[in-house]
């Protein structure tokens, strides 16, 4: 077909690409890539949809099983998306001749392929979408069970065993956000209580983070360019006290659970659109439900249709909590988590301070091989911190450790 297309150097580089795997699966049994051949193992015609772990549900159960979709309202649209994306960086591969058209069929499944194998779902989210309403009410419709509560197939669960209540909003001018911004920063952290900052750009949150630590304040950026097995680190130091503030864009929302943070600061809030839209807004809010005393700062210098839904929504919310609170004589109390702890960082980290300190003269004594403990990712962080020492040590003209250090190197990346 390439060929007939006038593409002769992407059937030139097809065939070699496919003899070549052809070659290692006889010799090896696998080769890299080896699930874009799936379907020719697997007996499946093109366009059939591969096999997932709902499958595996389906027979022994006979389809008497519950789903629950978690943070529905970014997961649902999450399997949508997760079809279209593989789809669009598979045609690139194909048309050039990377791949085989059997690639299209190691995908994920589409939104109706999904939907078609789970026999009923429970969505969870505190800001369900539309969608999930409108199905929820259909269900209600055709189940009288479900009709129970104040919206027909909606259940609320707004009552915390903690009685934590929603946090107090307070709506604040553009005009010297970051000045009040580090004021509010600096008043929590006598306190002992940490503050998360969202902006719009990553380059603001990067630019003020910069900024806030020439103030004074231990504060870190969090974003998507961040590595994500260091933002856990990083929200860890958070509770630990390293930091006083985190800045972030997007990542501040759903799933984040800080007991330590008493406030969160929103700039720009009047912006509206996917960051600053009603569930974006409330998701953020709730960072600061954890805390007995938490509170919301929104800058802005008018309140957008989104804002307006969101401030009534935690208003709804706060006064129902403490109606309660004061109906069973409950006190509200701050969340206990323990904060869990960074092993193979730690491990990382005191092996390259034992090499520091004891010079070249212990470099092979320590813990046996350097590294042999480590993940694959980790050793690459102690790879990357011996060489910063190298580096230091041949502009101290300290070559004898310098060569030691790179033997080291060596030595870890076999």
């Amino acid at each position: 077909e390439l060929i007939k297309s006038g593409k002769e150097l992407e059937a030139y580089r097809l065939k070699q690409r496919v003899t070549h795997d052809i070659e290692m699966i006889k010799e090896l049994g696998y080769v890299k890539g080896v699930e874009n051949y799936s379907r020719y193992f697997d007996g499946r015609k093109p366009g059939e949809p591969p096999y997932t772990l709902l499958d595996y549900f389906k027979y022994p159960h006979k389809n008497k099983w519950l789903t629950f979709i978690d943070e529905s309202h970014i997961t649902f649209p999450q399997i949508r998306g997760m079809y279209k994306g593989d789809l669009s960086r598979k045609e690139t591969l194909i048309d050039y001749g990377f791949r085989l058209p059997s690639a299209y069929d190691n995908r994920p499944l589409t939104h109706e392929e999904f939907m078609r194998r789970i026999p009923g779902f429970i969505a969870t989210s505190a800001t369900p979408s539309d969608w999930e309403m409108s199905l929820a009410k259909e269900s209600a419709s055709q189940h009288p069970v479900l009709t129970r509560g104040s919206t027909p197939g909606v259940t609320e669960q707004l009552l915390r065993p903690t009685g934590i209540p929603d946090p107090e909003i307070e709506i604040k001018p553009v005009k010297n956000e970051v000045a009040d911004v580090i004021k509010e920063i600096l008043k929590e952290k006598k306190k002992k209580r940490r503050v998360l900052v969202t902006t719009l750009t990553k380059k603001t949150a990067e630019d003020l983070a910069d900024f806030l630590k020439d103030k004074n304040i231990n504060v870190h950026y969090l974003h998507s360019d961040v590595a994500t097995l260091e933002r856990t680190d990083i929200l860890d130091d958070l509770r630990r006290g390293t930091y006083d503030c985190l800045v972030g864009v997007n990542l501040l929302r759903e799933g984040l659970d800080l007991p330590e943070v008493a406030l969160v600061a929103i700039l720009d809030a009047d912006k509206e659109g996917f960051l600053r839209s009603e569930i974006s807004l409330i998701q953020t809010m709730g960072r600061a439900a954890r805390h007995s005393e938490g509170r919301v700062i929104l800058y802005a210098d008018e309140i957008t249709g989104s804002m307006q839904r969101a401030i009534d929504e935690i208003g709804r919310r706060r006064e129902y909590q403490l109606a309660m609170n004061k109906k069973y004589g409950i006190t509200p109390r701050s969340i206990q988590k323990p904060i869990r702890e960074r092993l193979v960082e730690e491990v990382a980290e005191t092996q390259v301070e034992l090499l520091m300190s004891e010079k070249f003269e212990s470099l092979s004594k320590v813990n046996g091989k350097v590294g042999e403990s480590l993940t694959p990712m980790d050793k690459k962080k102690l790879v990357k911190k011996l060489r910063r020492e190298m580096k230091i040590a041949a502009q101290d003209l300290n070559f004898e450790l310098a060569a030691a250090i790179r033997d080291k190197i060596y030595e870890i990346s076999d």
